[in-house]
């Protein structure tokens, strides 16, 4: 059996990684390369690391932090936020991530997630899903979570697949940092359906939502932030607990 991946994340804005509850009410959490070089020293399977306002204000991705992490780190990690042409994603691969992580654009353009799956595999392009809930389903938001779009969270993670996406990111922006728990419901729905990677982000506050995201709503990888940046709960001991569980990682 495959292990299971930790990933921490680094919203970051203005240069600073940055956190808040359900994509507002944003503080600040420190220097995103200081940050990055901690986690990888930590155990950190992996790390996603987002422009979160990039696309947001029509801007590029922050390609100069993304040279700097590369040289920070000892781990893959993903990048995304203002990637919407292939060229930037061959220009955040070339500054050291080893994946890029695609939302907004591919909503704007479902082509553009083809385009960039044949341009550096599929293996490298990981589609970020937004979701929040709406009635007895979920509906796709972008730029920041500060878009509603008109797309089925569910269908839409099926399309990417069949696009091109290696992997999917799929946030609850309803859980997200609440610390109240990740979305099964959701996760669990996406996992049913769909045959790549899925990694779950939006809601970790303890060692057993992080282990219910596996065990329960069918993720390959786990993605959290707060409790990570403020130190509350460490990356050892959570790889150890989910050991414990027999759940297998990277010790």
């Amino acid at each position: 059996m495959l292990t299971k991946r930790l990933i921490p994340c680094l919203d970051v804005q203005d240069g600073r990684t940055v956190k808040g509850t359900k994509f507002v009410n944003l503080r600040d959490a420190g220097d995103p390369v200081e940050l990055a070089a901690r986690y990888s020293d930590e155990g950190a399977d992996e790390l996603v690391l987002l422009d979160i306002s990039a696309s947001r204000d029509g801007r590029k991705t922050f390609f100069s932090i993304v040279e700097r992490v590369a040289k920070a780190v000892q781990i893959p990690f993903t990048v995304g936020g203002g990637i919407s042409t292939t060229d930037d994603v061959s220009r955040a691969l070339d500054a050291g991530a080893d994946k890029v992580s695609l939302n907004s654009a591919i909503v704007a353009d479902p082509e553009f997630l083809q385009r960039a799956s044949e341009a550096v595999g599929s293996q490298s392009v990981v589609a970020a899903i937004d979701a929040k809930r709406d009635g007895a389903g979920w509906t796709v938001w972008i730029k920041g979570g500060s878009e509603e779009s008109p797309l089925d969270a569910i269908a839409w993670a099926q399309e990417a697949v069949r696009r091109g996406a290696g992997e999917l990111l799929v946030t609850s922006m309803d859980s997200d940092g609440t610390k109240t728990g990740y979305d099964l419901d959701l996760l669990r729905a996406i996992a049913r359906c769909t045959s790549v990677p899925l990694i779950a982000s939006g809601g970790a506050g303890t060692r057993e939502h992080i282990k219910d995201a596996i065990a329960i709503g069918g993720a390959d990888a786990v993605l959290a932030a707060s409790i990570f940046h403020y130190q509350q709960i460490s990356i050892a001991d959570i790889k150890q607990y989910l050991h414990q569980h027999n759940i297998p990682v990277r010790l």
